[in-house]
């Protein structure tokens, strides 16, 4: 959800994802996780306590730098595909509907149990970083980018005290 964000150009902020899904006729909250990749135990500590405050099962993986060069690695990732799909495994039984925020064309088939499962699914990403195929796998598809007034994190909409003239 990270370059998800970077491409929208904006940040959402958890808080209001939760305020969304309760605000949603019908929809109870029964569990939440957030997974992110660290450099170190330290990385992202405030983020993470917050996340655990609001009700987030925050899960985590170390990064691993991918690339050939050390001194000019390429991208760095956690691949926390596995546990996104043991943490739903797990919740399916008492889950009417799963929201899965990702653009991980390896999630595919977790969509498809779960849907064969009797859980609706709602894929949440946006346009151009999700495959066509984890899109087809999912019950409901929803392009984070139309959930801009609802998801913004709210310092980013405030106006400046003061302006350049």
């Amino acid at each position: 959800m990270f370059y998800v964000q970077q491409k929208l150009g904006w940040f959402f902020d958890p808080r209001r994802l939760l305020e969304l899904a309760a605000a949603t006729p019908g929809l109870v909250i029964g569990s939440a996780f957030w997974y992110a990749g660290i450099r170190d135990a330290a990385d992202q500590r405030p983020f993470r306590d917050a996340l655990t405050s609001l009700g987030f099962t925050v899960r985590t993986k170390p990064l691993r730098e991918l690339g050939g060069d050390p001194e000019h690695r390429q991208f760095a990732r956690a691949n926390l595909d596995v546990e996104i799909a043991i943490d739903l495994m797990a919740v399916a039984h008492r889950s009417d509907e799963v929201w899965l925020l990702s653009g991980s064309r390896d999630l595919e088939r977790l969509l498809e149990v779960l849907r064969a499962r009797g859980s609706r699914t709602v894929l949440m990403s946006t346009d151009g970083m999700v495959p066509r195929e984890l899109r087809n796998a999912a019950d409901r598809f929803v392009d984070l980018a139309t959930l801009r007034p609802q998801l913004e994190k709210a310092e980013a909409q405030q106006q400046p005290v003061f302006g350049r003239t």
